[in-house]
């Protein structure tokens, strides 16, 4: 364990390729006051316990900090909270209104109905790199996939992708709390979110002219969500719809390579990549702490410690999945692992929203990855990492093939 707090080196990038040794080092004190007030919480138990305790806030509101940010007129309009930085009731009737046409109980079909074209976008992108002998995992396939699958389900022109693209990037480095103050990444997030709207506007309009059978056309058609409300939604499912499935893919592809036993066994044995896509949610989850930052609206006694009304609550779920009180040998990646409620998409009323579609998209990537990469391996290991501590991911991962098989069903 290196020298100093933590979770301070946690938050270091210099640990991102490997923060897992930290956290038997952050577990001995289940929750932690840090010196700037807030709480670390890092077991289990604890976590599960806030993530459902209706004293923990995720309203932005609930900050006076953020609250009293207020962006200049040029660049107005500036969007209430996304849902998921919204309590009760306000994040029940938003969350309600949005997955009515996203899954159950009003769309029950609508990832099934996705799937086939989700293996169809896998079959292509794989078979774009026939001929090649180096891939990089991201760029060339765990990027591209979640972000077409996102854009057609909410009907965004493929050709905006790369504006979005960016502006999506934007918004996840405001999320990352190693850069600049709360303030200063609030207000650029706000921005942010305000230029997103004002596309998003001009594309719901569109769709209100000619709807389809999208996302989109769905919620401004019907009329249920405030124009305000639906701009912020349609930019956190955008946001939220391809950037974790990115990480999920890629550190599920890079677990794989560093388990070749378990590579070969999913090559004969497809039916475990159901129970490998959830170890590898608890084992190199893409969050490792939520993004929006959570507050107490009471006292709330936890873990032998007071967390005062009031205090920031950060929430390790990366460290809570590896709880050896939880979990046997939790740092074995193991795919036949039991009883795996890890906390790879969170937990409570703020779980996560795309967690279906996510892994689809993973279990049919991974899959198709193994089966048609002729002898893969690393290029460098551990890979170069995203900077964010929270969202965290290879930004790049080389593999070295032999050749690509071509797809061998219709």
């Amino acid at each position: 364990m290196p020298d100093g707090n933590a979770y301070d080196q946690f938050l270091d990038y210099a640990n991102r390729a490997n923060p897992y040794r930290l956290f038997p080092e952050l577990r001995k004190t289940p929750v932690a006051r840090q010196p700037d007030g807030s709480y670390v919480v890092s077991t289990y138990d604890e976590i599960v316990s806030l993530l459902h305790d209706p004293r923990v806030s995720s309203d932005l509101r609930n900050v006076p900090e953020i609250a009293a940010i207020a962006l200049p007129p040029e660049h107005a309009p500036q969007l209430p909270p996304e849902f998921i930085r919204r309590d009760p009731p306000d994040h029940d009737r938003l969350r309600s209104l949005a997955m009515k046409y996203f899954g159950p109980p009003h769309s029950p079909d609508r990832i099934s109905r996705l799937t086939p074209r989700i293996d169809r976008i896998v079959t292509d992108l794989i078979d774009g790199l026939a001929g090649r002998t180096r891939i990089d995992i991201v760029d060339d396939f765990a990027y591209p996939l979640p972000v077409t699958v996102i854009c057609e389900l909410l009907g965004v022109p493929k050709a905006d992708e790369q504006r979005l693209h960016a502006w999506s990037q934007l918004l996840v480095g405001t999320n990352d709390p190693t850069t600049g103050t709360i303030v200063e990444r609030n207000r650029r997030r706000f921005e942010t979110m305000a230029e997103l709207g004002r596309y998003f506007d001009d594309l719901v309009e569109a769709h209100l002219r000619d709807p389809g059978d999208d996302l989109l056309s769905a919620l401004a058609t019907d009329g249920e969500m405030a124009r305000p409300d639906l701009l912020s939604t349609a930019g956190l499912l955008f946001v939220a719809g391809h950037e974790t499935t990115v990480n999920l893919v890629t550190n599920g592809m890079l677990t794989l390579l560093r388990h070749p036993d378990v590579l070969e066994r999913l090559r004969h044995e497809p039916e475990l990549v159901v129970t490998a896509v959830e170890e590898l949610l608890r084992y190199e989850p893409p969050i490792q702490m939520p993004g929006p930052r959570r507050t107490a609206l009471a006292d709330i006694d936890i873990g032998g410690t007071t967390i005062p009304k009031g205090s920031v609550i950060v929430l390790v779920l990366a460290s809570g999945s590896r709880d050896p009180e939880r979990f046997p040998d939790p740092d074995r990646f193991d795919p036949d692992r039991r009883d795996n409620q890890h906390l790879g998409f969170g937990g409570g009323i703020h779980y996560c929203f795309g967690a279906p579609l996510a892994r689809t998209e993973t279990q049919i990537a991974l899959t198709e990855l193994v089966g048609r990469l002729v002898n893969p391996r690393l290029v460098t290991d551990p890979p170069p990492y995203r900077h964010p501590p929270n969202l965290r991911g290879p930004e790049h991962l080389l593999v070295d093939v032999d050749r690509v098989e071509p797809v061998t069903r219709a």
